[in-house]
């Protein structure tokens, strides 16, 4: 997941373009296939037997028309730019004319990013539906169509957003770490994001080659959580026979610093426990698992709010 190119004074959400060159280098010399969306909605449910790669830019930024769609329509490179209708020809962000040129090329495919782009976990259950609409409204009007992929802005969501998308899309993406595979909830996928911080080689050479680190089942259901429930007690119950499965380690923000949690195994059920409440506004929590030589990598994210 990107947002920003070459706009070095957002480094939290920038991704300097020489790099990018050299993230897009690396997944071609490991011979991985870009994964064209369309493709991606239809072959989800299908088991795949060859790792690919799919690209994602949030936000609509101008800098991305600028510097990294003329490089990725050169080197014919599909990805997904999901967009917030609201901002939409302000000042820093791409124009309709732009975004439309985006849509009706071979290798761009837009994808829903709310309208507002607010903290839509803070809106009440109607002004989230209303905010859904609104953009729905809009790309109806501008696109002819609703996108039927989307993203949810800070990648927070409650089990009603979530609900209430599984209803209205085909595919839902957080901004959680992971690989995707099928068996993935389909309505809070992950995704690795990139930016200055985090995108340097060495890290995206890591990355690039983890693997999914399957799970059955995931308890809570629920990601958005208050004083009344924090800490949640994390569950995750993986398939009978997976390989090397107590070798898991798992790594939590909790009391605002990173550090093992307390981890407990119950024939195939694992049981995280942490010490400390998780801090506003985001709880994270990464488990990674040498399998075998093979690095596999599981991430999941908590809201953190005051009810």
């Amino acid at each position: 997941m990107y947002h920003r190119f070459n706009e070095n004074k957002y480094p939290s959400t920038n991704i300097k373009m020489e790099i990018f060159d050299e993230h897009m280098k690396i997944i071609k010399k490991l011979d991985y296939e870009f994964y064209n969306a369309k493709t991606f909605v239809k072959e989800f449910d299908k088991i795949k037997n060859k790792k690919k790669i799919l690209i994602t830019i949030d936000d609509g930024f101008r800098s991305f028309y600028d510097e990294a769609w003329p490089y990725l329509k050169k080197n014919k490179i599909p990805f997904i730019l999901f967009v917030s209708t609201e901002p939409v020809g302000n000042n820093g962000y791409m124009n309709w004319d732009e975004i439309k040129e985006i849509e009706e090329s071979e290798f761009g495919y837009i994808g829903h990013h709310s309208h507002t782009h607010e903290y839509l976990i803070e809106m009440s259950d109607s002004e989230f539906i209303d905010d859904i609409e609104m953009a729905n409204k809009i790309f109806l009007e501008k696109l002819g169509y609703v996108p039927e992929i989307f993203s949810y802005p800070f990648g927070e969501y409650s089990l009603f957003m979530k609900n209430y998308i599984s209803k209205n899309f085909k595919i839902a993406f957080g901004q959680h770490s992971g690989i995707i595979d099928i068996n993935k909830d389909k309505f809070e996928l992950p995704r690795f994001p990139i930016n200055e911080k985090y995108g340097d080689l060495k890290r995206f050479n890591s990355l690039i080659n983890y693997m999914p680190l399957e799970y059955k089942n995931l308890k809570p259901i629920e990601k958005k959580i208050n004083d009344k429930n924090n800490p949640p007690q994390l569950i995750i119950e993986f398939f009978e026979n997976q390989k090397n499965i107590k070798n898991i380690n798992c790594y939590s923000n909790d009391g605002g610093t990173w550090k093992k949690p307390n981890l407990e195994f119950l024939n195939n059920i694992l049981t995280i426990n942490f010490d400390k409440k998780f801090l506003p506004r985001r709880g994270r929590v990464n488990c990674s698992l040498n399998d075998g030589g093979k690095w596999r990598w599981f991430g999941t994210q908590f809201v953190i709010t005051e009810n």
